[in-house]
């Protein structure tokens, strides 16, 4: 089980209390109707959103959820690395209703219901997952059919929460066209990387068809800006050399509350703008220092 695992390798750490704040916040925001599904996309790849959706499924797990992880994103899907289980069969073999071994489409037993052969076990009590599966060649239309809304169906009676690892929304539809079937969908965008026309894009896509936002997650805050010096919590999780990811970097959830749809925008472009004064004053001072010397 890989180090991403954060919340599970260290459920005391500052950044598992965030996670946990994270949940609360989904929960409340959603407190006005019967919250089971729950999508996990970001604008391209790179801005932390596996990592948000195995961590956020934990904490469900850990408060004592029935919750699945669902890897839907059938091209690159990491999940089954994270969680260090195999990748197939998983969803796509589902979806397709195509198993390449014939083994693997035993049932184990009489009881065996037909997606048992898809839903792996975990580490951690209280979570299951349904890795991705085989790369199809048609992903955007697997998750169109039938099959993708007996799946829900059939999840929603045996599971507390379904929380779905999508993909990227601004490379690829899949993500978009899930987003309808899904109670509320949430954007993981990356502090000073993710581009406001692109945010713009994807929030769009998603509402046009019927898609719900509940809010966005900024990542990779660095935990000196100052603008946050105040905010709720930040949490800073250093990989070490050992480590199965040798670099540092920051994670963060800036006021870990998640906004509502008509405040994603203003707040990424308050959070870009402090970025570019920052950078600003960061360059007079070096322009000035150089001077003095």
């Amino acid at each position: 089980m890989k180090k991403e695992l954060l919340t599970f390798k260290d459920p005391k750490s500052p950044i598992s209390e965030i996670f946990r704040s994270l949940r609360t916040n989904i929960q409340f925001m959603c407190s006005d109707k019967d919250l089971k599904t729950i999508l996990i996309t970001s604008t391209v790849s790179g801005e932390g959103k596996s990592l948000v959706t195995a961590n956020l499924a934990i904490t469900f797990a850990q408060a004592g959820k029935k919750v699945i992880l669902v890897d839907a994103d059938m091209r690159k899907g990491r999940q089954h690395q994270i969680f260090n289980i195999l990748q197939k069969p998983g969803l796509s073999n589902y979806l397709s209703n195509i198993i390449e071994k014939a083994e693997d489409a035993k049932p184990k037993s009489k009881n065996t219901k037909e997606l048992d052969i898809y839903i792996k076990s975990t580490d951690i009590e209280n979570l299951w997952l349904i890795p991705a599966g085989n790369v199809p060649p048609n992903p955007s239309e697997l998750l169109m059919n039938e099959r993708m809304k007996e799946l829900i169906k059939k999840l929603k009676k045996d599971y507390d929460i379904i929380i779905f690892d999508g993909t990227p929304s601004l490379l690829v539809t899949d993500a978009i066209v899930l987003s309808r079937m899904i109670d509320s969908t949430i954007i993981v965008t990356s502090y000073k990387e993710t581009k406001m026309e692109n945010l713009k894009k994807v929030k769009r896509d998603i509402q046009n068809v019927g898609g719900k936002i509940a809010g966005i997650v900024l990542n990779k805050m660095p935990m000196s800006t100052k603008k946050y010096e105040n905010s709720y919590y930040y949490g800073k999780h250093e990989y070490k050399s050992t480590d199965l990811i040798s670099e540092s970097y920051d994670f963060s959830i800036s006021e870990p509350t998640i906004k509502k749809e008509d405040e994603v925008l203003d707040e990424l472009q308050e959070y870009l703008d402090s970025s570019r004064d920052i950078e600003k004053n960061d360059i007079r001072k070096t322009k000035k220092g150089k001077r003095l010397k």
